[in-house]
């Protein structure tokens, strides 16, 4: 192999790939825009349902147009009840993430349009999925611990329902709310690992069942949605604070990371770690575990400061270093994190499908098919010569 080819491994860092009016992040500015407005104004002053429909319908709804949209999340709560039985029978111990990845298809079988390639059917099928895949992870922690199923209840919003069929108790008002500013946190993020998924298998003209099962399992990865699982691992493997200075030093000498800091695209701290922060502080002491939060806090500082010192550059904290203690105070099993990335993420997820294969300026959607820089020279100058089976 030649010495001088360079060998190419970006990981499409910086690489425009497509146009798209959904999300900005404006990683030198830590800014995070959904349909031009900011997540701070959207995380204060509305709902998961009002940031679904922004999303979907590229503005904020009227009063009137809430109601009829909420309802109809209320009513697509009901899944197909062989759906249930998958889930039924399926081992204890089957990882969260891998059954949403293999049920979410499922819905298809109940989507008597799924031929139809209408804008309004790809909206309505949106709707499907943001109720479905609430309802499959919920339904599948109740079945793996033996619990009866938990109906769906039609006077709680989106992120109350959910915590009540996971619990079967209806969440305090500013516990529900937590989650719900949680979700809205979570649903966009531009181009991140598991919406070029989705994008490019939609680019294909699969449906979007299809492309949001193959997004959930690119969420799956412990650098992509599964961080925020590590980051809570990571402070329960601390302790407390006494281990924090031995457990930063461990980790940069053996050139580890310190999960839930550092970012892809932020060159600041995460906008959404900075409205995670004070609500994993406040449900922590209401829930009698405050230490959490402290580790985490501390662990932040210190690590900065180590990074500092040691590698000579600034690191910052994303999204999963708060929201891990945050649900983790919520009572949610930590295995249930990724799962509710998703059950946030999805509407993002659909929007980038619908935009990929219904909003481009051509008349048809480009088919995703990157370029590779082939350094397989296995053979010299030449093509390889095939040796029989019985020479070789």
């Amino acid at each position: 192999m030649d010495e001088c080819m360079p060998i190419i491994n970006t990981g499409l860092r910086g690489v425009e790939v497509a146009s798209t009016r959904i999300c900005n992040v404006l990683g030198s500015e830590g800014k995070l825009i959904y349909r031009g407005f900011l997540i701070e104004d959207l995380a204060q002053k509305a709902s998961f349902e009002e940031v679904c429909f922004l999303l979907m319908y590229e503005r904020l709804p009227t009063h009137e147009e809430l109601d009829r949209f909420s309802r109809s999340l209320v009513q697509k709560r009901q899944i197909p009840e062989n759906i249930y039985g998958f889930l039924k029978g399926l081992e204890s111990n089957a990882h969260p993430m891998d059954v949403l990845q293999a049920a979410v298809p499922m819905l298809a079988q109940s989507d008597t349009l799924l031929g139809e390639r209408s804008m309004e059917n790809a909206l309505l099928r949106s709707e499907n999925l943001v109720s479905g895949i609430a309802v499959i992870t919920a339904a599948f922690h109740r079945l793996r611990n033996n619990k009866p199923l938990v109906p769906p209840r039609e006077d709680l919003g989106h992120a109350a329902n959910f915590l009540y069929m996971l619990t079967g108790e209806v969440p305090d008002e500013r516990t529900a709310h937590y989650f719900d500013v949680a979700l809205v946190l979570h649903a966009e993020h531009s181009f991140n690992a598991s919406t070029f998924t989705a994008r490019q298998v939609a680019s294909t003209r699969a449906h979007m069942y299809a492309a949001i099962s193959a997004a959930i399992g690119s969420l799956s990865g412990e650098l992509h949605g599964g961080a925020n699982v590590r980051v809570m691992e990571m402070l329960k493997k601390i302790g407390n604070k006494e281990h924090i200075d031995g457990y930063i030093d461990d980790t940069l000498k053996a050139g580890g990371l310190i999960m839930g800091l550092g970012h892809a695209v932020y060159q600041t701290d995460d906008p959404r770690a900075k409205i995670l922060a004070p609500m994993s502080r406040e449900l922590g002491e209401r829930t009698g575990q405050p230490q959490w939060y402290e580790l985490s806090k501390t662990l932040e500082v210190r690590a900065k400061k180590a990074f500092k010192e040691h590698k000579q550059r600034d690191i910052f904290v994303n999204v999963d270093f708060y929201s891990a203690s945050l649900f983790y105070a919520m009572g949610i099993p930590i295995d249930l994190f990724s799962p509710i990335f998703a059950v946030s993420r999805v509407i993002g997820w659909a929007a980038h499908i619908i935009e990929e294969q219904y909003a481009t300026a051509a008349p048809k959607p480009s088919l995703y098919r990157p370029g590779a820089a082939y350094v397989g020279d296995y053979c010299g100058p030449d093509e390889c010569t095939f040796t029989d089976l019985e020479e070789r």
